[in-house]
């Protein structure tokens, strides 16, 4: 028998991904489709070969099925209905980002995967990019010493179409959680405060704010400092932005597509130079048997059968949720804001 029942909730085309791992689990059956156009789910079983029951209620899925986990590839408007429901119906919750649409539903999630102990995590694929893993290395391996400063560039000329050109703050709400989470994670390190300051720059595309400048007190003393743009033409980052750590005994540098490296203080005496000279030390990628996307759902599923929680479960993840919801309420107000608030914490 297997071990996973599932429910894949939201049948559009990031849910091949999400479908494609679980295939490749022998402990592992699909049992239901659960999407608000059943023609859309009838298709997604005939391309992947799925052969279950097809619904458009995940209440109702559950109850018929007897699943124990679920999928949730839904849109961010959803996903506290399916994990809340999914939960008190003794299912287990993997789901695509964000965690909700508010932090108060954010937090009411975390707070109910405590009460029916269940596990609830947030798919943050850019966590399992070996590249990523080096870059955070060369901070806890301490080659660069003590953090004082890090900032992310994130500038690309993204023509979606659709719901995100429509959105009031696009580049925050939809995208800036995957840079926020990779701060949290190469650092170490918790949000403490941010000012934000966002605004659409002369040619965008979008009817809301597609830019947006942050600047966040973490919870290691370092400022963690992020430029960005979804409107930029010419010149693009990364998708995973162009980063720069200073430690207090040299820089890390990434582009966001090569290998991280750092150049560090010379181990030689130096003084009376006014300008110190330096080593460079390149980090290799870190090897992993599974990347990115599989590499995160791989931890999920490995922290149920292991019974402790995934690296990016809810209750970790609602840190990087609070980061963008602060910065948004940074924006509205003009002013420094306290991050705890939103932690229920101050």
């Amino acid at each position: 028998m297997s071990s996973y029942k599932v429910i894949i909730a939201g049948c559009g085309n990031m849910a091949n991904v999400w479908a494609d791992y679980a295939l490749t689990r022998e402990d592992t059956t699909i049992v239901a489709l659960v999407d608000i156009f059943p023609e859309a789910a009838k298709g997604f079983a005939e391309r992947k070969n799925i052969d279950c029951p097809i619904f458009t209620d995940i209440g109702e899925a559950i109850q018929a099925t007897g699943a124990n986990l679920v999928l949730d590839i839904t849109i961010p408007a959803s996903h506290y209905d399916i994990a809340s429901t999914a939960m008190k119906l003794g299912c287990n919750v993997l789901a695509e980002k964000p965690l909700a649409e508010t932090i108060d539903q954010c937090t009411e999630l975390v707070s109910m995967a405590g009460e029916y102990g269940k596990t609830h995590a947030i798919m943050q694929n850019r966590r399992f990019d070996p590249r990523i893993r080096a870059l955070r290395n060369l901070i806890t391996d301490n080659i660069i010493g003590k953090v004082g400063f890090a900032s992310a560039d994130f500038f690309i000329g993204a023509h979606f179409g659709g719901f995100r050109d429509a959105m009031e703050s696009p580049l925050l709400l939809d995208m800036a959680i995957h840079t926020f989470d990779q701060a949290r994670m190469i650092l170490g390190a918790d949000p403490v405060s941010v000012y934000c300051h966002e605004f659409n720059p002369h040619g965008s595309w979008y009817a809301g704010n597609a830019a947006a400048l942050c600047i966040f007190e973490m919870s290691d003393g370092s400022v963690f400092d992020y430029r960005g743009s979804w409107c930029a033409e010419g010149a693009p980052t990364s998708w995973e932005a162009e980063w720069r750590i200073i430690g207090d005994k040299g820089t890390a540098i990434w582009d966001g597509q090569g290998a991280p490296y750092a150049d560090v203080i010379k181990s030689e005496s130096q003084e009376g130079k006014f300008m110190y000279e330096y080593d460079r030390v390149i980090n290799e990628e870190v090897v992993m048997p599974l990347t990115f996307h599989q590499g995160c759902l791989d931890d999920m599923f490995s922290a149920l059968s292991e019974g402790r929680k995934p690296e990016t479960d809810s209750s970790d993840n609602i840190y990087s949720m609070a980061m963008v919801m602060a910065a948004v309420e940074s924006a509205r107000l003009g002013a420094k804001v306290d991050i705890g608030r939103f932690l229920n914490k101050g």
